[in-house]
């Protein structure tokens, strides 16, 4: 039924201004300070934030890069991973992921992901090792760390490197570990929508081994240790000093944001009991910090105009696995491949979830998922999930 209410209340999936106006201060703040340093490249905010958010990580070293993506494929490049080697990753993830491994040249070779937390299904790594393979890139999908004890178990049984994909997944903690210090290095993403986002693109490489963030360091500014001394034919992969400025000063926040996170999903989680979706599990091991709330829907792209007719904005990450992308054809998969990922691609749907959101917003949003009605035959998702045993705020028991 549309009311008043609904005619007039907007939800939108994210809303960064909402963001920008608490902090209007200090942002403009640390820009002018740049503008006025006139230091634009590789200026001092860079290497001050690379040393904070290295902290925030636990790791050693951090090296600021430009996109979530470089900062992958810069962290594969460091430990000379490239053509005729394979690596091993999961088919749902934003394509980056993959695009990463293919742009040093080397093969991705992906598995299924779990059914009760979307990231990599251990089981699976052992059957897609082969003489090439040269490292795994667990991916903390949504910002919900992997099962990586049986990840490194395996990386160990064969020697191999371990490259977290934490571009969603700041501040997020696995056994009371951060994302980023699980592995031998990490990638993290600065897309504006992250938890932790810049205002444009950018990223970093974490690590506490000094070869490979020196190794970083030297890739991502044309190969050179010194100014036009170049030792290795590098790129222009560096975080401008204006976004460093931004992202120390939201580093700062950064665990309140999270946290802010954690109580809407909770809130979601009460709202949504017993409704005709499936919301998403928290695994023992894990503390997530909720970059996306994503539930399962039989009749998911009804359900998403339902609320869009409504004023709700949602989002779909992602509708069509890796592998069955045009892009990949050359992998040779096809589908009926990976059947977990296929059926999640075609029942996900994000709903709005930020620092800022209202309760009453989240109300809203779940309020009106409880009240949708499909028009076409088919049922709820649910019986097939009831076997996950989840308790009553989310938890796996």
């Amino acid at each position: 039924m549309v009311t008043a209410r609904t005619l007039q209340h907007k939800v939108p999936f994210l809303d960064l201004a909402a963001q920008y106006s608490v902090l209007a201060s200090e942002i403009d703040e640390a820009i002018s300070r740049v503008l006025r340093e006139s230091s634009f490249i590789l200026g001092r905010e860079v290497e001050i934030f690379e040393k904070e958010f290295a902290a925030f990580c636990g790791v050693e070293y951090a090296v600021g890069v430009d996109c979530g993506m470089s900062a992958l494929e810069l962290a594969l490049r460091a430990y000379e991973i490239g053509h005729g080697d394979e690596v091993v990753t999961v088919a749902n993830s934003f394509i980056a992921s993959a695009l990463a491994i293919s742009h040093t040249g080397a093969t991705p070779v992906l598995v299924d992901v779990d059914r009760q937390t979307y990231t990599i299904d251990a089981s699976g790594i052992h059957a897609a090792i082969t003489p090439r393979t040269k490292a795994i890139m667990p991916v903390h999908l949504y910002g919900h760390p992997c099962d990586m004890d049986p990840v490194r178990k395996i990386a160990e049984q064969y020697g191999l490197i371990v490259i977290e994909d934490a571009c969603q997944a700041h501040g997020a903690r696995y056994q009371g570990k951060r994302a980023g210090s699980l592995g031998h290095a990490a990638a993290f993403s600065f897309y504006p929508s992250k938890n932790l986002g810049a205002y444009g693109d950018g990223g970093i490489v974490v690590t506490s081994d000094r070869h490979v963030a020196e190794r970083v360091q030297i890739l991502r500014n044309y190969g050179q240790r010194e100014k036009y001394q170049h030792v290795v034919p590098g790129y222009n992969r560096r975080l401008d000093t204006l976004q460093a400025a931004v992202l120390r000063i939201k580093l700062c926040h950064l665990d309140t944001w999270n946290d802010a996170r954690r109580r809407h999903a909770k809130l979601y989680h009460r709202l949504l009991a017993g409704s005709e979706v499936v919301t998403p599990t928290e695994a023992s091991y894990a503390d997530p910090v909720w970059h996306l709330y994503v539930i399962r829907a039989a009749h998911r792209d009804a359900l998403a105009k339902h609320l869009s007719n409504l004023g709700i904005a949602s989002g779909m990450h992602y509708p069509i696995p890796i592998h069955l992308q045009p892009a990949y054809r050359n992998l040779g998969y096809k589908k009926g491949d990976f059947p977990v990922s296929e059926q999640y691609a075609e029942q996900i749907l994000s709903l709005p979830l930020y620092p800022e959101l209202a309760p009453s917003d989240v109300e809203y949003v779940a309020e009106n998922i409880q009240n949708f009605i499909p028009t076409m035959p088919g049922g709820s998702i649910q019986a097939e999930t009831l076997s996950n045993a989840v308790d009553g705020t989310g938890n796996l028991s």
